[in-house]
C-alpha cells in the first residue's frame, strides 16, 4: 500500500488541482497545452538524451513501442471483424487502445514510483510512442484516408524531434553546455512534468459523455488497461531487457488512452464521442488498475 501513497496519491492530487482549476477558472487548455508541448517538453527530452546518450536500451525501447502498438492494432482489427464493427468504429477503437497516455500520466507516475533512473527510461518511451502516434495514429484516425506525407511533415514540426536530435549530436561530440545555460534547461524540464499533469486534469474537466456505448467502452478499456500490460510482459520475456526497464515497460503499457487521440478523432470524424468516452473511463479506471499493478510488481 505504500506505493499507492508514494506514487498514485501525488499524481491524483495534481490531476485534481488541474480539474478544479479548469472548473473554476475556465482556462484556455489549448494555450496551456501548447506551452507545455513547445516550450517545456523539448527541454525534458533534451536533458534526458543529453545526459544518457545512446545505448542498446533505446533499441529495445523502440522495438517495444512498435511491438506493443501493432499487436494491439492487430487485436482490435480481429475483434472488430468478429463483432462486425464498421471502419469508423474500428478506427476509433484502434485510436483508443493502441496509443496510451505515456506523457501526462506515464512519465510522472514512473518518476514517483521508481525514481530517476526509471524516469530516464520513461521519457524515451514517451518520445518514440509520440512519433508513432503522430503518424500511425493519424492514419487510423483518418480511416486510411490521411495523407502520409502530411503526417510525416507533422512529425517534423514537433519540437521534441529537434530536441532529441540536438541532444544526441551534442552528447556524441562531447559538447559541454555551460552550467548557467543548462540550469535553464533543468528549470524548463522540471516545470514540464507538473504542467502536463495539470493539463490532463483540465482536459478531464471538459469531457462529457452523452450517449455512452458501454460495450465498446468496456472492450477498449479492458484492452488498454489489462491486455496491453500482458503484451508488454510477453515482450520482456522475449527480449533481454534489464529488470527496471522491464517494469517501466509493463507499467507504461498499462496507461489509459492518450488524450491526444480525442483531438485526432474530432479532426477526422472517427467516432469522437466514443473515443472521448473511452479516454475518460480508462483514465478514471486506471487509478485502480495501476495501483494493483504497482503493488504486484
Amino acid at each position: 500500500m505504500l506505493i499507492i501513497y508514494q506514487a498514485i496519491l501525488p499524481v491524483t492530487l495534481i490531476y485534481f488541482i488541474g480539474f478544479i482549476g479548469q472548473k473554476v477558472f475556465k482556462l484556455d487548455i489549448k494555450s496551456v497545452s501548447t506551452t507545455a508541448l513547445y516550450l517545456m517538453l523539448p527541454a525534458l527530452i533534451f536533458r534526458t538524451f543529453y545526459d544518457t546518450g545512446i545505448s542498446k536500451n533505446y533499441l529495445y525501447i523502440l522495438a517495444y513501442v512498435i511491438f506493443l502498438s501493432y499487436a494491439i492494432i492487430l487485436l482490435m482489427k480481429v475483434l472488430a471483424r468478429i463483432k462486425r464493427y464498421d471502419k469508423s468504429v474500428t478506427s476509433g477503437l484502434i485510436l483508443s487502445t493502441a496509443f496510451m497516455n505515456n506523457g501526462n500520466l506515464g512519465v510522472p507516475l514512473i518518476l514517483f514510483a521508481f525514481g530517476e533512473k526509471a524516469f530516464n527510461y520513461a521519457v524515451p518511451i514517451m518520445v518514440f510512442h509520440t512519433l508513432i502516434m503522430s503518424t500511425v495514429g493519424v492514419y487510423y484516425a483518418a480511416k486510411g484516408k490521411a495523407d502520409i506525407r502530411d503526417s510525416l511533415l507533422a512529425v517534423f514540426k514537433m519540437p521534441i524531434v529537434y530536441a532529441l536530435i540536438i541532444a544526441l549530436v551534442l552528447q556524441y561530440w562531447g559538447v559541454v553546455i555551460p552550467k548557467n545555460i543548462y540550469d535553464v534547461v533543468d528549470i524548463l524540464a522540471d516545470a514540464s512534468i507538473v504542467v502536463i499533469m495539470l493539463v490532463l486534469g483540465m482536459q478531464l474537466a471538459e469531457i462529457k459523455i452523452k450517449n455512452p456505448q458501454w460495450g465498446k467502452i468496456a472492450l477498449a478499456t479492458a484492452t488498454r488497461l489489462l491486455v496491453s500490460p500482458l503484451i508488454a510482459t510477453l515482450f520482456i520475456l522475449l527480449v533481454p531487457v534489464e529488470p527496471l526497464l522491464g517494469k517501466v515497460m509493463v507499467v507504461g503499457a498499462a496507461m489509459p488512452s492518450a488524450a491526444v487521440t480525442t483531438m485526432y478523432a474530432l479532426k477526422f470524424d472517427s467516432q469522437p464521442e466514443l473515443v472521448t468516452s473511452i479516454n475518460l473511463v480508462s483514465t478514471l479506471t486506471s487509478m485502480l488498475t495501476l495501483s494493483a499493478l504497482l503493488i504486484l510488481i
